[in-house]
């Protein structure tokens, strides 16, 4: 499996060697030595939305848009930030579009350097044209490649999840990470295609996550479900160079808000089957089973199209599979249904 490339590229060797190059929602290096994270302190709110001095960080939004005739999109908007020392604070960004109607897939990617931090109650960051902004759960995203465009208001209808308990996941010696999740988010506003607007609305996943950490590794599958029972999963397979799981963690979130942390005996992944990609060669798990024993959850996960595949490696060093998919399952034996996204990193080793 491939390393991923560290976010931790000095950005002091950006000026001779061209823009910033991230990771997507980066693993940690288990074998780099970073300092370590002191006594955290709670994550607050609008603080902790806005952009922290921190090695790693990035502001992370997936989603589920429809049209009022029952047109049906995804859409993943991302911006990263990398702090360096002196070196100028760096910014990369993708975008990308699930066209249902068309069984199309479009992805873009952007840099840009100048800090953007200093604001104490939420953030307002831009990258190139693109921007995104937000406090307290109220945000707003736009961003437009060839082909389509997005201008959407963002409001969360729960508390923000935070992770194992108190928002701070441990990487060990790669160092620790606060993260914290939006899980329900309503969206409404405009979607472009092919120069027309056309009104949508849906629901979206916002991911933060900040900290003295290294990015990079054997990759990971990361999973956000949101059921119609209001009810939310997350879950994360970490894996070391070899392809073993090194950390598996998730959070459930029930109707009211309240968050139950799940550790590796709580949350199973199993691939359903397998996709190549025509792009890069490189071969993705396509289709999962997610089990969780309280509240005695078992899903399937199916992606609405197979190809969702971005090759960053102009600014990530990276090819990746992140898409929307369709969710049908049962909790404590009833059925429900319900979306989700997926993001699988390190299967593209020797990409073409």
């Amino acid at each position: 499996m491939r390393r991923l490339l560290a976010a931790a590229l000095a950005l002091s060797l950006l000026a001779c060697s061209g823009p910033p190059r991230y990771p997507p929602r980066s693993t940690p290096v288990p074998s780099a030595q970073v300092t370590a994270t002191p006594t955290p302190r709670p994550v607050a709110f609008p603080r902790d939305d806005a952009p922290h001095d921190a090695l790693t960080e990035w502001w992370y939004y997936t989603g589920h848009l429809q049209t009022q005739a029952g047109g049906r999109y995804g859409f993943e908007l991302v911006f990263f930030q990398s702090v360096r020392g002196t070196g100028p604070v760096g910014y990369a960004a993708h975008y990308a579009i699930t066209d249902v109607p068309r069984g199309r897939f479009a992805f873009d990617q952007r840099t840009s350097l100048g800090s953007q931090i200093g604001s104490t109650d939420g953030f307002d960051l831009h990258v190139a044209e693109w921007t995104m902004r937000g406090s307290n759960g109220h945000d707003a995203v736009a961003a437009s490649m060839n082909g389509y465009a997005i201008d959407l208001k963002l409001d969360s209808e729960k508390p923000p999840a935070l992770h194992d308990r108190i928002g701070l996941i441990s990487f060990g010696p790669a160092g620790d990470s606060y993260y914290y999740s939006r899980t329900r988010l309503d969206a409404s506003g405009t979607l472009t295609v092919d120069g027309k607007a056309i009104p949508v609305t849906g629901i979206a996943w916002f991911d933060h996550q900040w900290g003295n950490f290294f990015s990079a590794g054997g990759g990971w599958d990361w999973f956000a479900v949101q059921m119609d029972d209001r009810t939310e999963l997350t879950g994360s397979v970490v894996r070391d160079d070899g392809g073993k799981p090194v950390l598996v963690y998730g959070t459930y979130v029930d109707a009211s808000g309240r968050t139950t942390h799940l550790g590796p005996e709580e949350f199973a992944e199993e691939p359903l089957g397998s996709w190549t990609s025509p792009h890069t060669g490189a071969t993705y798990p396509s289709g999962w089973r997610l089990r969780v024993p309280a509240p005695e959850l078992d899903l399937e996960l199916r992606p609405v199209l197979s190809d969702q595949e971005l090759d960053t490696r102009p600014t990530t060093g990276v090819a990746y599979w992140e898409g929307a998919v369709d969710v049908v399952g049962t909790a404590r034996g009833r059925p429900l249904h319900g979306q989700g996204y997926v993001e699988l990193t390190g299967y593209a080793a020797g990409a073409r």
